[in-house]
């Protein structure tokens, strides 16, 4: 197993790593079709779920210094509302985007000092008891990613596929 220079972060790389796994097993056999669809016209799509979160990737390598920048940013950025008049991206086209971004913000994880992850990084958020500082943006990104999965995981259900699987590919190194 890898080991973050960070002990911080000690605790996220597993989560990381795990819902790179889970992600996938989250949007495994979707069809295209089924990806754009809404229950009762009131939840967001699966296209918009798996947007935010391949999105959410982008930022956290963003706040650690990658400067790739999310292809579909005006669509998602902090949880851009869905806009049903815009046209969306594939699912197979955010998937090619999760598999680019997401070995680079592992490794950005992997190599964050200290130093870096105590600098300030507002978020917004004006909550007292938040430091904005960039571990912290780390552990809401995480727990972002957890949000959506679960949500997508209830829309695979909905959409009548078979429950998300969790078997793991030992191949995938992030």
């Amino acid at each position: 197993m890898d080991t973050a220079q960070s002990k911080q972060l000690n605790a996220i790389i597993p989560a990381y790593r795990m819902h790179t796994q889970t992600f996938l097993q989250a949007i495994d056999g979707i069809s295209e079709e089924d990806a754009v669809k809404r229950i009762d016209n009131k939840t967001n799509n699966l296209i918009w779920m798996v947007g935010n979160y391949v999105n959410m990737r982008y930022s956290l390598g963003n706040v650690l210094g990658l400067t790739d920048e999310d292809p579909n940013k005006e669509l998602f950025f902090m949880g851009k509302t869905l806009d049903t008049s815009k046209k969306y991206p594939t699912l197979e086209q955010l998937k090619a985007n999760f598999t680019d971004i997401s070995p680079k913000v592992y490794q950005a994880l992997l190599n964050a000092s200290d130093e870096t992850l105590a600098e300030m990084y507002e978020m917004g958020m004006g909550i007292p008891f938040i430091k904005e500082d960039k571990l912290n943006f780390v552990g809401m990104s995480i727990g972002r990613e957890d949000y959506l999965l679960g949500q997508m995981a209830l829309i695979r259900r909905v959409l009548d596929y078979p429950s998300m699987k969790y078997d793991v590919d030992e191949s995938i190194g992030y």
